[in-house]
């Protein structure tokens, strides 16, 4: 059977396209939005399960591990037990694995069952992906993936304000219990309307590239660990942090030496020969690192240093979100219609620095809500124009089941330059922090007037409350400690957006490596 005709045959119209479509997007907004909603539910975590900072981090890692692992591998699966038998089961998995989440008595019993979690849920993205794409003609794929990707930059804001109005209505175990009736509805759905392209022979037992999955394994779950964990452990002078570096090495380099010369190989790198191919992951890589080190930040700052709650913290984001669903459809019609996406991609990382450039100006010990709304409706339209141009571009030169392959390779450098993205920023923002702590303390000098006159205005008002003159002193110290700490964090805050800023800036001149493709912008077959 051709090619064109197996691509004909997956096509779907009407009725069928629509259920397909919402049932692909649901399944990837309930994958993303889990990676962040747990964010703002780790101090509720933490007291119900009596579990220190260092064990609650596990729960994001255990996911975030699962995901890396899962999504590459994802193309080999779905060749192996049939696209829709394998979306099915992960749904399954997930959905049970959710459930089991919110049982959990104990921190690792909770840090387990989110591993489970992220290999279900890692499979979910990049299958829903192609799912939408293969159900629509190739002149409309643009659309398809416009859609696809209304869920996969919603998601990550969409967590953060859902986890906090459960944590604070409800308890936390709801943030996983939200995911069942979806996930049932979902698998329903994906039995009754998802059919499976025809695959070839599947591999035999002994062909299968177990030692491959094991080296991936190592490779991503230790950089994982160690990114996660790096800078609350002292990076190197940690014995764990050194010793996982050294087998993430040695798996990546061994992992690419088994993929290139295996005859049945479980990532098909050689995939990576195509120029497009190999600039795009490099910009999903740096996409990532925007989208999620942004979600990370943003949230931060305003608990921690405007006093905001979960839910309202979550909620500021939402502008954001908007925008860039309200985009999505134009930028599918503009593909559609031929305009370059080089062109898309290089407005888009400038408009990220106009963001970031305009984040780092607005940032104080005491910002209004008002002036978050325009430069985050920024980071919306430079979102919008990233996305779905990037994914596109990425996979514009391939054919056949490489273009599975490649949107594998494209979802897993998002999620790694997300993982980067927050460890390479908390390590920044703590560094950032000691030296503005010292720069601003070197000015305090309390032979001087001002200093003075502001330690005894501090020691009267605490004196007039009733405290004595030496204990009214002492805290007037304290409140000046407190706002230097304050303000040298802001400052990191905003020295993180400065940089950020700077290293879209400098991607826009790899948008003029890009090949324009021959044909229209096709993602048909993947993964056949």
């Amino acid at each position: 059977m051709s090619t064109a005709v197996v691509q004909e045959d997956l096509v779907e119209y009407g009725f069928r396209r629509v259920i397909i479509t919402i049932t692909a997007v649901l399944c990837a907004l309930l994958e993303i939005v889990d990676t962040t909603i747990v964010n703002v539910a780790l101090n509720n975590m933490r007291g119900t399960l009596g579990a220190t900072l260092t064990d609650i981090a596990w729960v994001i890692t255990a996911y975030a591990i699962a995901n890396v692992i899962v999504i590459p591998m994802t193309s080999w699966l779905s060749q192996q037990f049939g696209r829709r038998n394998y979306f099915a089961t992960s749904i399954i998995i997930f959905t049970v694995a959710s459930f089991m989440c919110g049982q959990a008595t104990n921190i690792w019993e909770l840090v387990a069952f989110r591993f489970i979690q992220g290999l279900g849920g890692g499979a979910l993205l990049v299958t829903a992906q192609t799912i939408i794409t293969e159900s629509y003609p190739v002149e409309k794929r643009g659309m398809a993936q416009a859609i696809y990707g209304m869920g996969v930059i919603v998601g990550p804001t969409l967590g953060p304000p859902l986890g906090g109005y459960l944590v604070d209505n409800y308890s936390w175990p709801y943030i996983f219990y939200i995911n069942i009736p979806i996930g049932i509805i979902a698998t329903f759905l994906t039995l009754t309307f998802v059919r499976s392209p025809k695959y070839g022979n599947k591999l035999k037992a002994n062909q299968v590239d177990w030692i491959g999955i094991f080296l991936l394994s190592a490779f991503v779950g230790s950089l994982q660990y160690v990114l996660e964990h790096g800078q609350q452990d002292d990076w190197f002078n940690d014995g764990t942090i050194t010793f996982l570096s050294v087998v993430s090495l040695l798996g990546l380099f061994f992992f690419i030496w088994r993929e290139m010369t295996y005859e049945f190989p479980i990532v098909n790198l050689r995939v990576l020969k195509d120029g497009n191919l190999r600039i795009g992951t490099v910009m999903c890589f740096i996409l990532g690192f925007g989208l999620y080190g942004s979600t990370f930040i943003i949230p931060l700052y305003t608990q921690s240093i405007l006093g905001w709650t979960a839910t309202d913290a979550g909620l500021i984001l939402v502008p954001s979100s908007i925008t860039t669903a309200i985009l999505m459809p134009f930028i599918g019609r503009m593909i559609q219609k031929g305009i370059p996406q080089s062109y898309m991609v290089a407005i888009g990382f400038f408009i990220f620095f106009i963001f970031s450039y305009w984040m780092h100006i607005e940032m104080t010990p005491d910002t209004g809500v008002e002036n978050f709304f325009w430069p985050l409706i920024m980071r919306g339209v430079g979102l919008g124009l990233l996305f779905v141009p990037i994914t596109t571009l990425a996979l514009s030169t391939l054919s056949g089941k490489s273009i599975g392959e490649g949107a594998a390779m494209t979802g897993m450098m998002r999620q790694l330059g997300g993982s980067f993205g927050i460890a390479i920023i908390t390590t920044f923002i703590a560094r950032f922090n000691q030296e503005h702590r010292v720069n601003l303390i070197s000015h305090l000098d309390p032979a001087k007037t001002v200093v003075q006159e502001r330690i005894a205005a501090l020691q009267r008002g605490f004196m007039s409350k009733g405290f004595s003159y030496d204990v009214a002193l002492e805290k007037a110290y304290k409140v000046l400690d407190f706002g230097v700490t304050k303000q040298s964090t802001v400052l990191s805050y905003m020295d993180v957006f400065l940089y950020l800023g700077v290293l879209f800036l400098l991607c826009i001149p790899i948008t003029l490596l890009i090949k324009r493709s021959k044909n229209k912008v096709s993602m048909s077959d993947a993964m056949h």
